[in-house]
């Protein structure tokens, strides 16, 4: 008996050793991993919304969730956006950290008098005396051929309400780490994840130390210009980088992770290092996070600047009908175009 028991446990840490190694997943496996292990580690998580439950999600993030931690932990709820959101803020007021989802960026809407109103604003109100540890999961942007109401970029409308934390995903390490740092913050994380990337693959080490909120990543190194971009954008401008190489120009690309706090120490040396910069992003240009990006980039980076600087957007337009949609949304011919009108003397 003492023998079996023996083996037993030698069998669970083999089991466990085995879970935790460097695996390739995809970048949805990686937040349903994400979720799982805070459900595991801390009983005060909850995770809930539209279909999260039995079915998984929309995009089977929460996949087996529910039947292995219970309904009392990962639940659906009624189609009430509203009721959601309000629901988690006095779960969090009350010591629990609900991480809900809304099914897609534009569901979201009838939440915002809720999260602009109180989710950012509970922490103001009280000076400090209530906090709010939740964090709000909201599938966005384009690039799956989505019809209206499913393919927003909604990222302006958080990034400019005060109190919100505002992250987004560009790999599945980062949507790992980014989630569980997210869920362990104290305050509410508006928590974007790029829809199109959902099925993108990489490795993902779930015992790599978090990625601290607000802190962004160099993508690539290069030396001639700067690509500044976030989420779904990321991977098109590690694209753009790898098509300039092929013709002699060497771009840097910046990860930013954290669109709020924003990194400008890293951004800022980047760009000073290469004298010129260029914002990508999918959210149409105007008052956008892109104009913010460009703006701070200017203040900053003035003297250090040989062009101005360039952003490439999608189109002040609503989101695009499903055929029309790769013509709208920012791509390396674009990002390229953008990168010879920056004032090269070889012009």
């Amino acid at each position: 008996m003492t023998l079996m028991h023996d083996a037993n446990v030698t069998q669970d840490a083999v089991s466990q050793d085995a879970a935790t190694q460097p695996t390739t997943m995809t970048m949805a496996q990686a937040l349903n991993r994400a979720l799982a292990d805070a459900l595991e580690q801390d009983a005060s998580v909850l995770v809930f919304g539209e279909d999260v439950g039995v079915l998984g999600g929309v995009f089977r993030i929460t996949d087996g969730l529910t039947a292995r931690f219970g309904e009392q932990r990962c639940f659906d709820t009624p189609l009430a956006e509203a009721g959601i959101v309000g629901t988690a803020v006095g779960m969090a007021m009350n010591g629990m950290r609900p991480v809900v989802e809304m099914q897609f960026d534009a569901f979201a809407y009838p939440a915002f008098e809720q999260i602009v109103d109180h989710v950012a604003k509970m922490g103001n109100r009280t000076r400090g005396s209530v906090r709010l540890p939740m964090v709000i999961r909201i599938p966005y942007a384009g690039g799956i051929g989505g019809v209206e109401h499913h393919s927003d970029s909604s990222e302006g409308y958080y990034v400019h309400t005060p109190g919100l934390t505002v992250v987004s995903p560009a790999t599945p390490q980062d949507a790992y780490g980014l989630l569980r740092a997210a869920i362990a913050f104290p305050d509410p994380v508006v928590f974007l994840e790029p829809k199109k990337l959902y099925w993108s693959t990489g490795v993902v080490d779930v015992t790599a130390p978090l990625p601290e909120l607000g802190r962004a990543r160099i993508a690539r190194e290069g030396t001639d210009a700067t690509l500044i971009a976030y989420g779904p954008s990321v991977p098109v401008a590690l694209a753009a980088a790898e098509a300039a190489e092929q013709e002699g120009r060497s771009l840097q690309v910046i990860d930013l992770r954290s669109l709020v706090p924003f990194d400008d120490e890293t951004v800022c040396d980047a760009v000073r290092a290469t004298g010129r910069a260029v914002v990508v992003a999918e959210a149409p240009g105007f008052a956008s996070m892109a104009s913010e990006i460009a703006a701070r980039v200017s203040e900053r980076c003035f003297h250090y600047l040989e062009a101005p600087v360039r952003r490439v957007t999608g189109f002040d337009i609503p989101a695009a009908p499903p055929k029309l949609e790769r013509y709208s949304l920012p791509g390396v011919d674009r990002i390229l175009d953008a990168v010879d009108d920056l004032q090269w003397e070889d012009a």
